[in-house]
């Protein structure tokens, strides 16, 4: 946990995502990424120079395989650390994979899904949205946008989304997913089992598989990239040519 708080507090400090008086509401999807994330904010809520509230918020998606069970051993043990936690019950899951039985799901799902985690922050008056996305998670998103889109580029640590008036932070961006998945283990956290269909068959496991690969032939090939994302000033790139 220490690690964990060590590296979470400088990305905090270093991108001022917390200040005296926040309310923040935590996506908590019932996996191990963001239920870890809670965790981690409500230890550092302990200690913290800033002054916050915290709530957890957890989409439904409909899916009928969701166990009742995990899900309440989530609400219990947002009731022993002192969060509330609320449920939205959506048919996110029915509209994708039933009415429009989209082939390629995963993107009108993650607009879906963080539209109703918006909604419901700004319903219970909250003016910042943590999500639990990692260091690995950056990597991922900048070889997707390589690969898919030619573009060099990665989602922020922090961004104001002036449509709602909320902002996105995302407090891991420095801690590796090893780390999530041992904290998880050591604290018997409560994981909500997730049936969509589409988990782990997405492009993002693909790349994730290549950071491994590279990691197999550089042992510190992360440490670099995240390196390379932080230092733009090493960059060499070509500049468009003449007409």
């Amino acid at each position: 946990m220490q690690k964990l708080l060590a590296l979470t507090r400088k990305a905090i400090n270093d991108y001022e995502m917390i200040a005296d008086g926040d309310s923040i509401a935590v996506g908590v999807s019932g996996g191990k990424d963001s239920t870890a994330l809670l965790a981690v904010l409500a230890a550092y809520k302990k200690f913290a120079p800033e002054k916050f509230e915290l709530r957890a918020i957890n989409i439904d998606m409909g899916f009928k395989d969701t166990d009742p069970a995990q899900v309440k051993s989530l609400r219990d043990w947002c009731d022993g650390i002192g969060v509330p936690l609320t449920v939205v019950g959506t048919d996110i899951a029915e509209i994708i994979f039933e009415r429009r039985k989209e082939s390629s799901p995963c993107s009108l799902c993650s607009k879906m899904r963080r539209g109703a985690l918006n909604n419901a922050a700004i319903e219970a008056g909250c003016n910042k949205l943590a999500l639990a996305h990692h260091a690995d998670d950056v990597l991922g998103t900048f070889l997707l946008s390589l690969l898919f889109e030619g573009r060099l580029s990665t989602f922020a640590p922090k961004s104001y989304m002036s449509r709602t008036g909320v902002t996105l932070i995302r407090p891991f961006v420095y801690v590796e997913e090893k780390y999530l998945s041992g904290l998880c283990r050591r604290l018997s956290l409560p994981v909500v089992f997730n049936p969509c269909p589409e988990d782990k068959h997405t492009g993002r496991e693909d790349v994730k598989r290549m950071i491994e690969t590279a990691e197999s032939i550089s042992p510190n090939a992360k440490k670099l990239m995240m390196s390379a994302l932080f230092h733009p000033e090493r960059n060499n790139l070509w500049l468009p040519p003449k007409d």
